[in-house]
């Protein structure tokens, strides 16, 4: 409801700029005849009368390393946030808007001085593959880590990222292969998956037994029309859900 007010107050002081009687405190672009617009009507509009209003809530100045807490400056605005002044103070909150999963962002603490050492023995990469030279004993110990933890007989660890995720699915599995995916799993991991060229199926988030039970129809129904067995059955999951 906010959220329309704002919109619908902001078409009414577009109005009355349209009119001459409206106050422009922004920059507007030139309509130059024969040269395409940098910016969509919505667009500036939306900066202009709705996010204009609400960016103190998304847009605060950060002061120090973003961990579990951090220091966020305090500012005022005086003019119906076209502008703001900062008041000197600072206010310490609570981080729930980061990727810092394992607190590689604190410049104290464990992780900084895990890292520090790491950097004295190995510097500060491989510079080149695994298959060039770029395998450590530390992704040897990493990954067999890993597989002690999951309770397998071995795993591959790369770095996250969404391509990551995205290419190398279709090095895994292709066309005759069944891919069974999370319902919730990542964009990235949806996106590789159809890149596959495989056959996917979803089952519910986190469900043991419908993943069984999509696993078992998989291997008793074997492919449509063929009923050849499947020739690789990939299931794909996630370790953090956002």
């Amino acid at each position: 409801i906010g959220y329309l007010i704002l919109v619908a107050v902001g078409h009414v002081r577009e109005f009355l700029k349209s009119i001459g009687i409206g106050v422009v405190k922004c920059v507007a672009e030139p309509k130059i005849p024969g040269f395409v617009p940098l910016y969509q009507t919505w667009e500036s509009f939306y900066s202009w009368y709705v996010y204009r209003r609400i960016q103190d809530c998304f847009c605060r100045p950060v002061s120090g390393v973003p961990g579990a807490k951090m220091v966020v400056i305090d500012r005022e605005s005086n003019d119906h946030r076209w502008s703001f002044q900062y008041t000197g103070g600072h206010s310490t909150v609570l981080n729930f808007g980061s990727y810092n999963y394992l607190g590689f962002s604190q410049n104290s603490g464990p992780c900084a001085e895990e890292v520090e050492q790491t950097i004295k023995n190995y510097g500060v990469s491989v510079c080149g593959s695994r298959q060039e030279l770029g395998y450590l004993d530390l992704h040897k110990q990493m990954d067999r880590l890993v597989a002690d933890y999951l309770g397998v007989e071995d795993a591959y660890t790369v770095p996250m990222g969404f391509a990551t995720n995205s290419m190398n699915i279709p090095s895994l599995v292709g066309k005759g292969c069944l891919i069974l995916s999370d319902e919730l799993n990542h964009a990235s991991l949806i996106l590789g998956c159809r890149l596959s060229g495989a056959k996917i199926k979803t089952f519910k988030h986190n469900c043991m037994k419908d993943l069984e039970k999509n696993l078992r129809e998989a291997i008793v129904d074997k492919q449509p029309r063929t009923h050849r067995p499947w020739k690789k059955i990939l299931i794909v999951v996630e370790g953090v859900y956002r």
